[in-house]
């Protein structure tokens, strides 16, 4: 049985889905999410300047993945391209996550509550169970994780992610 925010994530995850595309892949999340509290612009307006600020940046039209505000925190929506060697992340996106989680560390060094710490976690639709996620790490907001460690633990998480899927 689904719980709502899983209906609602499906849902979510089967609109973006629908979204005309070229070539083939696969729709997944990538969520930053906050493991206790709340970590939305009400009570993190530090960190979402940041972010604002680096969306902002992002060239017109080189948009390749969705921006959802939740009350736990921010969701990217992101078209994989599965080609038969693997999985990967574009570096835009890795760029993006890293900024998401440099913002939070920051805002909370301004002000912004509460500071628990962050789990960056990768999930997709699957029509048997519902959704499968994979909790790529846990991070608190005085750690520090390099951009390169970020992209090989999502890389990993989402060839596991994928693997899980095509094994069903």
């Amino acid at each position: 049985m689904s719980t709502g925010w899983q209906k609602e994530f499906r849902r979510r995850m089967r609109r973006f889905e629908a979204t005309p595309r070229s070539g083939e892949g696969v729709a997944i999340s990538i969520k930053v999410r906050v493991t206790s509290g709340c970590f939305h612009r009400e009570h993190s307006p530090f960190a979402y300047g940041l972010i604002d600020g680096y969306l902002d940046r992002l060239p017109t039209g080189q948009t390749e993945f969705g921006f959802e505000e939740h009350e736990s925190g921010p969701e990217l929506l992101v078209y994989l391209a599965v080609a038969t060697a693997g999985v990967t992340l574009g570096k835009s996106l890795v760029d993006l996550i890293t900024a998401i989680i440099k913002a939070r560390s920051e805002g909370v060094k301004k002000g912004d509550r509460p500071s628990d710490p962050i789990e960056l976690i990768v999930r997709r639709v699957d029509d048997q169970e519902g959704f499968r996620e994979e909790i790529v790490f846990r991070v608190g907001h005085e750690d520090h994780i390099s951009q390169a460690d970020i992209e090989r633990r999502v890389n990993e998480a989402l060839l596991r992610l994928i693997r899980k899927n095509r094994d069903s």
